[in-house]
């Protein structure tokens, strides 16, 4: 175990910005995506883990601060000395006589940019930067805060995949906080989904998508939908930009999309999709309706007030 957080709890002034009861632990080779809307609580719970803020409860940990490595969502640098020289400046080292940083300013494809200026740099050419700083720590843990934020999907994905094959195999863990659902999808083996400074659930990806999603989710673009869907899945539509279908077993998700075919409606099929479940884990938690609740009743009877949680019939 690299990290062990119990009920832990930051005020700022009166308002309470992260209240923690469960325990959650961080373990080697852990790849963990942080979700929650602004103000969830997800910055100040890295803050908190590197000792920038006031908490109450217990943070324990073997590893020093300096073996707890960062990548926060907004980075400063000199702006009139050349990327190089930060670089070198900040790392104690010359790149021509460390192989590690020749290595990583190879893999991230950054030799173009060491004689630039930093304010020279692109969006993502800043991230290449911060990240190679970042990763020549090789810390047994590192957090990743929205390290693609304000750059174009194609920027994004290509970032992302430099990353996944960059730690492909290695035991160190990673916390990747993101609002990006497709980039958690890719790097995250376990989710923890924040809300109002409260835990709403944190576990393993794929159980915790069979908890509130069952077997697979079938989305549509809501331009496709039409009064057939509406009557044949009204029980099961989700409002919003997607139409999302919620499959208890193969035999309900073969039924929908037979449906679907007869209709020629394009449909994406899933049994990894964070953003539904993200939504039906938050709709559960505050007591809502979920977009199908075959699959969270026996959830309700096991640990909560059915009567305070009302689904629509199915």
């Amino acid at each position: 175990m690299l990290l062990a957080i119990n009920h832990l709890q930051v005020q700022y002034g009166k308002q309470t910005a992260l209240d923690i009861e469960e325990n959650i632990t961080i373990e080697s080779g852990d790849r963990i995506g942080i979700i929650g809307s602004n103000g969830a609580g997800k910055t100040t719970l890295v803050k908190s883990i590197l000792g920038l803020t006031n908490y109450k409860g217990s943070i324990q940990t073997e590893l020093k601060k300096e073996e707890i490595g960062v990548h926060m969502q907004y980075n400063n640098y000199a702006n009139t000395m050349p990327v190089k020289n930060i670089m070198e400046t900040l790392l104690n080292t010359s790149i021509k006589k460390n192989g590690k940083l020749q290595e990583l300013i190879y893999f991230f494809e950054f030799e173009p940019c060491l004689k630039k200026r930093y304010s020279s740099l692109s969006g993502g050419q800043k991230q290449r930067f911060t990240i190679i700083m970042v990763m020549m720590q090789n810390a047994p843990l590192t957090f990743y805060d929205e390290v693609t934020s304000g750059l174009d999907f194609e920027t994004r994905q290509k970032l992302m995949e430099k990353l996944l094959e960059w730690y492909q195999g290695k035991e160190n863990a990673l916390c990747i906080v993101s609002h990006y659902y497709d980039e958690l999808e890719l790097l995250a083996d376990k989710v923890l989904i924040l809300d109002q400074g409260k835990v709403i659930a944190f576990g393993n990806k794929e159980i915790l998508f069979e908890k509130y999603c069952g077997h697979a989710v079938i989305t549509i673009d809501n331009s496709e939908k039409n009064d057939m869907l509406t009557k044949q899945f009204s029980h099961l539509l989700s409002p919003g930009h997607l139409i999302a279908l919620s499959c208890r077993d193969v035999a309900e998700e073969e039924k929908i999309i037979r449906v679907l075919l007869e209709q020629d409606v394009n449909f994406k099929r899933s049994n990894h999709d964070i953003e539904i479940m993200y939504i039906n884990a938050k709709a559960l938690y505050y007591g809502g309706e979920c977009v199908d609740s075959h699959f969270v009743q026996d959830t309700v009877k096991e640990g909560r007030n059915e009567e305070k949680y009302k689904y629509k019939a199915v």
